[in-house]
């Protein structure tokens, strides 16, 4: 066992590994999470705990060749590295990924006063086949897949729930989604999805 982990008290010591567990399983760590039932941004606990233990945590992922980066700004805790997040993502969920990227740019622009962007999914869709980045329009169950996928990873979150997908279902563009495409040029990949050939789509 490393010494830092040893010298913690027995409870603290298992929040770690689970706070660990959990960076690894979804990449990201949101300061403000939505709420479903009380319909607000709440604090995150793993949050506060993975800053007090920040630059060990560091250390600790540098030795497998992972980055863990803070953005104070937004609120979000994230790891990075080659093919941290990117071979886990389907063609669906990295197009999304792009119009969402694009409509959170958007917003974001107009001065909105939250890191937190609010669009919909028939918004999503429209804008998705505006571009013609698909040849078809993906399934009922492609859709879900995708948005659970995203949900996984804290890049978006479905208030309104999954049970019942529909145009006006609204969809949370969490801050983390620049992390996902920073310093990339959104509109940029969305060209290069355009003069892909059509006849590919590995759902």
């Amino acid at each position: 066992m490393l010494p830092y982990i040893a010298k913690l008290p027995d409870e603290e010591r298992r929040q770690l590994t689970e706070v660990i567990r959990l960076l690894l399983r979804q990449t990201f760590l949101l300061e403000r999470k939505y709420d479903k039932k009380t319909g607000r941004f709440l604090f995150n606990k793993d949050y506060r705990f993975l800053s007090l233990h920040l630059e060990f945590l560091q250390d600790y992922f540098e030795a497998a060749g992972i980055e863990l980066k803070e953005n104070t700004q937004t609120g979000v805790m994230y790891l990075t590295g080659e093919d941290v997040l990117a071979d886990r993502l389907t063609k669906l969920s990295t197009i999304y990924l792009l119009i969402l990227k694009l409509i959170y740019d958007e917003q974001m622009s107009q001065a909105s006063t939250s890191v937190n962007i609010y669009t919909t999914l028939g918004d999503l869709n429209a804008r998705t086949g505006s571009f013609q980045l698909l040849k078809e329009r993906p399934s009922p169950t492609e859709i879900r897949r995708t948005l659970t996928l995203l949900r996984r990873y804290q890049i978006l979150e479905v208030p309104d729930g999954m049970e019942e997908l529909e145009s006006d279902t609204r969809l949370i563009i969490y801050p983390s989604i620049n992390m996902v495409l920073l310093g990339s040029s959104v509109r940029e990949l969305i060209k290069s999805f355009e003069e892909e050939p059509h006849g590919t789509n590995d759902q």
